[in-house]
């Protein structure tokens, strides 16, 4: 099998939630919505409201805010980018696997100028071979044709083999097993009693990547 390893972003290489926590304080101060607000908006994320637009059409309604849904959301994805950070020792691996001779590609869901601003203000940008975005290419994870993007961008096929590395049962698992990789769940507790079918289950990215500098 190659060396090929894809990488999802969102609280996989980085932690979204962490950065989600930020933003939501800030979000919070700024519109003087009370301290009480901070709850009931990690509570609204954490229902699942995958589609940002939905969750802001919530929050605009439930504080009756004078700002439209889509100025809400543009202004989240321009402060997100500043919020995320990628651990020194997760790009310490990352460094790490590409000097053993790993392809090293991220793979992610979401808007081009947020999911792209992460990558290039964490510096991950400079510690991967590749990336293919969601909000570029037109096509979402777990469609194969995103794998396959990403996998041709660092000069191989699919057809070779690889992993995946990533937090979302269907996105990253489901898809990654369907492009013919092997797959690591990175498990934050948030999908209790599901099934899955992952080579590996994990509790941090960096553990997968120890997996991957074991494979021979």
């Amino acid at each position: 099998m190659q060396r090929l390893a894809l990488f999802d972003l969102d609280n996989t290489l980085v932690d979204l939630d962490e950065a989600f926590r930020a933003w939501t304080a800030e979000f919070v101060d700024d519109h003087r919505l009370g301290r009480e607000a901070v709850d009931w908006v990690l509570a609204l994320d954490r229902a699942g409201y995958p589609h940002r637009e939905v969750f802001f059409g919530k929050v605009r309604e439930h504080f009756a805010l004078s700002e439209s849904v889509e100025e809400l959301w543009g202004r989240y994805r321009r402060r997100m980018p500043y919020l995320v950070r990628c651990r020194p020792e997760v790009m310490d691996r990352l460094s790490r696997l590409r000097a053993a001779g790993w392809k090293v590609a991220i793979v992610t869901n979401g808007t081009a100028d947020n999911q792209l601003g992460k990558i290039q203000r964490t510096g991950l940008a400079e510690a991967v071979d590749a990336y293919a975005l969601s909000g570029l290419e037109g096509i979402r994870k777990p469609d194969v044709g995103l794998f396959e993007i990403a996998a041709k961008r660092c000069g191989v096929s699919l057809a070779a083999g690889g992993w995946m590395v990533g937090d979302q049962l269907v996105a990253d698992i489901g898809g990654g097993r369907a492009a013919g990789l092997r797959t690591v769940w990175v498990d934050r507790g948030t999908w209790s009693g599901h099934d899955h079918e992952a080579d590996h289950v994990v509790t941090d990215v960096l553990q997968a990547m120890e997996i991957l500098h074991g494979e021979r």
